[in-house]
């Protein structure tokens, strides 16, 4: 498709197309906000420790993070449609086993293929958008996306402690067996054409075990010792067996044009610190919440304030990548984050209900500008026969930074308390900006050529 096709589809077309992606997106991060919420009955049911059950949340996330590059270069090769499919299948099969599972291990399993068939979601429906719209539809249609499945992630709370009341906790893990239902909806805006090419099988195992060994180590401070020395040997050994593929194979699973391109790399690096800003405030809130003595419920009418700013969000992020550019509002979105950081850690330290609430807000503000901003960035940085390996490749870093900010919360708020753990966190997004600020200029302004 050219870019002459590109900029002629109709902006109606582009809110259907980019508002289902969305809900798509949301639903699979409720696989986890909405789990999070019935850790406590789980452990009693199955008669094990909170610290185990919470593997339930952390294995899904893993699967999510790692397996979303292999969905990217996958689309290149054949297109669409076929990754699309099968992420949703193991997706639903995932839920609805996890839902039935008799014992807590059939449980993990499930939750490690639903996280595996999630990681097609967020890869596939920003690469979708990149490639049927240009400018600033497909700026709008970005921010869209990432306002629905923000909103749809922040009402995971609440929609788990409904669900879980009516129907117990084993329903909430069946919950995102509701893709299924949109993937009709999209079937005929989903491109089918690929490159054609091979798989290359042996990178794409090298490079998930690699990301698997990252996620395994980042989360460490709140798995444990074993955790991390795991994590340790599998990046440490698969970093350059990675590297000796790539050189023997540079069309290969990882095109060394994309691993090559600093925009894509330090672009991807800086936004990581948004989702570390945002999962870690979706886990810090509730925690202080229920230590108040709220109920889960409350907790999720607490989120909805959020919930509603991140549909609003999308009118503002066509207008602010068109007028400041997506490497800038990758820093903007940064700095919103740190902001935000710094009032919860206010509300964890008076324990403030409004105070976190406000913080939830801008980090969601935040999410909704700096993930569309990143899909611009990379999708303009790179050919079209290697565009779904870069998003996959941004969304694996992007998730990573997911996970660092659940580790960060969940291994640190321990000995520092919640208050210290969210002030260490807080200058993550400013340590991003200044791996983004060499890149900052050359990415705005290539941009800028482009829509003139």
């Amino acid at each position: 498709m050219t870019a002459a096709d590109t900029t002629s589809q109709p902006v109606d077309d582009s809110r259907r197309i980019s508002v289902l992606l969305g809900l798509l997106f949301g639903l699979g991060g409720l696989g986890s906000s909405s789990a999070a919420v019935t850790l406590a009955l789980m452990s009693d049911d199955f008669g094990i420790s909170s610290g185990l059950a919470a593997w339930a949340i952390s294995l899904y996330v893993l699967m999510l993070a790692v397996t979303t590059a292999l969905y990217g270069r996958i689309s290149d090769l054949v297109g669409f449609r076929a990754p699309m499919l099968a992420g949703l299948v193991l997706m639903s099969t995932g839920a609805l086993v996890a839902a039935v599972a008799p014992t807590f291990q059939v449980l993990l399993g499930a939750r490690m293929v639903q996280g595996a068939g999630a990681a097609a979601l967020p890869t596939l429906g920003v690469a979708v958008l990149s490639s049927r719209y240009a400018g600033e539809v497909r700026g709008v249609a970005f921010g869209r996306l990432a306002g629905v499945s923000a909103a749809v992630g922040c009402l995971g709370p609440l929609a788990g402690g409904v669900v879980e009341a009516a129907f117990g906790w084993r329903a909430v893990m069946a919950l995102p067996i509701l893709g299924a239902l949109v993937l009709p909806f999209i079937w005929r805006a989903l491109p089918t054409g690929g490159s054609g090419a091979k798989l290359d099988v042996v990178g794409a195992i090298l490079v998930c075990l690699t990301a698997a060994g990252m996620v395994l180590l980042v989360q460490s401070p709140s798995a444990g010792l074993l955790v991390a020395a795991v994590g340790a040997v599998m990046l440490f050994a698969g970093v350059p067996a990675v590297h000796a593929t790539v050189r023997r194979r540079p069309d290969g699973f990882l095109p060394v044009e994309v691993i090559r391109n600093s925009t894509v790399v330090r672009t991807a690096v800086s936004a990581s610190s948004i989702p570390a800003s945002w999962f870690a405030l979706l886990i810090a809130t509730p925690a202080v919440l229920l230590a108040e003595g709220w109920e889960a419920w409350q907790v999720g009418v607490a989120m909805v304030p959020s919930a509603a700013i991140a549909l609003t969000v999308p009118r503002l992020v066509g207008p602010m990548l068109r007028r400041i550019g997506p490497g800038r509002s990758v820093g903007a979105a940064a700095l919103v984050a740190s902001g935000a950081i710094l009032l919860a850690a206010l509300g964890a330290h008076f324990a403030s209900a409004t105070i976190l609430v406000v913080g939830i807000v801008f980090v969601t503000v935040a999410f909704g500008l700096g993930q569309p901003a990143l899909s611009a960035v990379v999708g303009d940085a790179v050919h079209e026969n290697v565009r779904g390996v870069a998003l996959g490749v941004s969304t694996l870093l992007f998730l990573i930074g997911g996970s660092i900010g659940s580790a960060v919360i969940a291994g640190l708020s321990g000995p520092l308390g919640m208050t210290g753990a969210l002030l260490l966190l807080a200058a993550l997004p400013v340590l991003g900006l200044l791996v983004l600020a060499p890149t900052l200029r050359s990415v705005d302004v290539e941009a800028e050529a482009e829509a003139a």
